[in-house]
């Protein structure tokens, strides 16, 4: 069996799935990095992805959210907005920072599991993705360093400026085509690994949802204010429909779990570190409510080890 987790992305927001990760790491003792053979992840849920793979506990990833969210995330009452009406809203130099003290000079190729995190390249106007070295053909990224990675998936557009890596490439937010990456991670499982389908087991994880009921009769600025929630689900719901399809998931045959609670709209933002702690408590009720099923689809034998094609 091959076991895949793909985690949203979702700013601030990804206290909830590291909350759900870590919650599953302490109800069974099992370290989450040894029992997937890929993991994926978007902007915040890239960052999850680079410190699973470099084999830090989900509890210590849910606690770089809370200890260091707020400061990446701070804000100046009116100066915040302000700001933004020129350039991006948050300053990327603490981020920056907290990723710095967390992996240092660490390179992608030091991963334990094979990593797939999306970027978009502004200046070309493609897709680029960092992925460890898992195929003979994948000879650049593992030489990448960690933080390089984390800064260009996680520098959302209006909130962070483009990142731009040591080799120059002018990098945003992989969100801006795979906000959801479970899609890419089914490709990427069978296209480039070679994983027959039926073998392939994926735990989805989001940030949470909204309901959407966009009028037909909307004024432009009350349809713009749900706009990135449309955007997101939208290519959320191709994503997942691209991942069930390729692996063969349907309603009597289960290999798709996807968690991803659906709350109230405007109850969280991508950028609130006010509610780190409501986060961090949605998550441990989405874990203790899945933990039978983790156990029962996720939680057999340890993963394969990991054999990188380069050094």
């Amino acid at each position: 069996m091959r076991r895949v987790l793909s985690i949203d992305g979702g700013g601030i927001k990804g206290a909830l799935p590291a909350s759900f990760l870590a919650t599953i790491e302490e109800s069974t003792g099992e370290r989450i990095n040894d029992h997937f053979d890929l993991i994926a992840g978007t902007s915040t849920g890239g960052i999850i992805a680079l410190g699973l793979g470099l084999g830090f506990t989900a509890s210590a990833i849910r606690d770089f959210y809370l200890d260091d969210g707020p400061k990446i995330f701070s804000t100046f009452g009116a100066f915040a907005s302000l700001r933004q009406l020129r350039r991006a809203k948050y300053d990327p130099d603490p981020l920056r920072d907290a990723l710095m003290r967390i992996f240092g000079d660490r390179l992608l190729g030091g991963s334990q599991t094979r990593l797939i995190i999306p970027a978009f390249d502004s200046t070309l106007g493609s897709v680029r993705v960092f992925k460890t070295p898992h195929h003979p053909r994948l000879e650049i990224d593992h030489r990448m360093k960690v933080v390089d990675v984390a800064m260009a998936t996680a520098a959302a557009p209006t909130y962070f400026p483009a990142h731009q890596t040591e080799a120059g490439a002018v990098l945003v937010d992989g969100g801006v085509w795979a906000n959801n990456p479970v899609g890419f991670a089914a490709v990427e499982s069978i296209a480039v690994l070679g994983w027959p389908a039926d073998q392939i087991r994926i735990l989805s994880l989001g940030c949470t949802s909204v309901p959407l009921d966009v009028p037909t009769n909307v004024g432009y600025l009350t349809h713009n204010l749900g706009i990135l929630d449309l955007l997101f689900q939208g290519q959320s719901a191709g994503s997942m429909g691209t991942a069930k399809l390729l692996i063969g998931d349907t309603t009597t045959n289960p290999r798709l779990f996807r968690i991803d609670p659906v709350v109230k709209s405007g109850l969280f933002t991508l950028d609130d570190a006010g509610k780190l702690r409501h986060l961090i408590g949605i998550g441990e009720t989405a874990a203790r409510e899945f933990l039978p099923t983790f156990r029962a689809v996720f939680l057999g034998d340890r993963k394969e080890a990991f054999a990188p094609n380069h050094d």
